[in-house]
């Protein structure tokens, strides 16, 4: 069948003059009839040229053409849909270019291969159900991947909905577990003692001190310019991430702020910044030699050439393919304050920045800049520093 444009006609209806889509289709005996689709109300769009965006922003071609057998949405057409209306310019929640990507790959890496020839409203939440969790004991994937799969399947029917191609969500009924079994590798603050002193490179050492007492998240640490490293205020600036190759939003609006900077972390920051040769304003705290400067360091290396080498050394079981990074010592500050200082657990949301206490603990209180200070003084005499304080 060849392809139809169809053509624009206006109809009187109780809401007012309506712009609608005419296209044929063939009945089951054969006929060809005619079928129209609403675009809108003339008021919204009084000219034709206007009504015809519309028909381009609601897919409407899209569903005329897929099959003239059946004029419902296939699934396919319907992701697309989704990812034109909730990532694009009209989208109410504008996504980060990390986001965007991630759920384009969910979406077309998996849920379309799987589902995109059927008739959207036609998918079974049993099916399903059973295709999520053939994904965990077929595939070997994380039930908080899976889950995320569900979450982003269940979208694209909400925004389906919201523009009349589909009449349910049947993901609605589907359910998935969303705990992990990972459980992050801890390092003491001897040990971190330990990896630091076994490191040869100041830039290195620097690198292991300032994420171990700071929890910042690798890619913070990365985008880190010597102009975010506020010496008066005692405070490090997070305002950016690095992320494929250049600066980006934080991870979320909590994210955004300031991570208390104790003297004594103060003091090594400022030995590096004699020592480097970028020492400029503008230039990475954490610089790649290797690229003069023009990027930070490349964590997935140092992290394989030098960290995990130097953590095994001071007696950190690591099996071979198990995780391990700058993020294990994001989790080991979170522990190391929670269990062993008995820091208010509101201290150490402030200072990890997440955006639920949950995420951090089941508990409520209050904290402020001094206290977060003062936990974080309290990690690094552990670490035998805090006597390098300045006088």
């Amino acid at each position: 069948m060849s392809y139809q444009r169809g053509s624009l006609k206006q109809l009187h209806r109780k809401e007012g003059e309506t712009w609608v889509l005419r296209y044929r289709v063939t009945n089951t005996d054969g006929k060809r009839v005619e079928h129209i689709l609403p675009v809108g109300l003339v008021r919204d769009f009084p000219k034709a040229r206007d009504a015809w965006r519309e028909v381009d922003k609601l897919a409407l071609l899209t569903r005329v053409n897929h099959d003239t057998r059946d004029t419902r949405i296939r699934f396919n057409a319907l992701a697309e849909h989704y990812l034109r209306n909730d990532f694009g310019a009209d989208a109410v929640r504008p996504k980060t270019e990390r986001t965007t990507l991630n759920t384009q790959q969910i979406v077309r890496g998996y849920l379309i291969p799987r589902w995109g020839k059927e008739i959207a409203d036609d998918i079974k939440p049993l099916d399903i159900q059973r295709w999520l969790k053939s994904l965990h004991t077929e595939k070997n994937l994380a039930w908080t991947t899976i889950s995320k799969f569900r979450g982003t399947m269940l979208r694209v029917y909400k925004v389906g909905i919201l523009h009349e191609h589909v009449t349910r969500n049947p993901v609605l009924a589907v359910e998935t577990r969303c705990t992990t079994n990972y459980k992050a590798i801890l390092v003491t603050p001897q040990q971190t003692l330990a990896i630091l002193q076994s490191l040869q490179n100041i830039l290195h050492r620097i690198l292991v001190l300032t994420c171990a007492a700071t929890a910042l998240r690798a890619s913070e640490l990365l985008a880190l310019r010597w102009a975010d490293v506020l010496w008066k205020q005692e405070k490090i600036a997070i305002t950016k991430r690095w992320s494929r190759g250049k600066d980006g939003p934080t991870k979320s609006r909590r994210s955004e702020g300031h991570v208390p900077l104790h003297p004594a972390l103060a003091c090594h920051l400022k030995e590096w910044h004699a020592h480097t040769s970028y020492a400029k304003e503008t230039d990475f705290v954490f610089p790649s030699l290797k690229a003069e400067g023009r990027v930070p360091i490349s964590p997935a290396v140092f992290v394989a050439d030098h960290l995990r080498p130097a953590a095994k050394a001071a007696g950190l079981q690591i099996a071979h393919g198990q995780r391990f990074g700058l993020h294990n010592l994001r989790h080991s500050l979170s522990n190391w304050l929670v269990n062993k200082a008995k820091v208010e657990p509101k201290t150490v949301q402030s200072i990890l920045r997440h955006s639920r206490i949950q995420t951090t603990l089941d508990i409520y209180t209050q904290g402020d800049g001094d206290e977060t200070r003062a936990a974080q003084g309290a990690f690094l005499k552990e670490l035998g520093m805090a006597s390098e304080m300045v006088q």
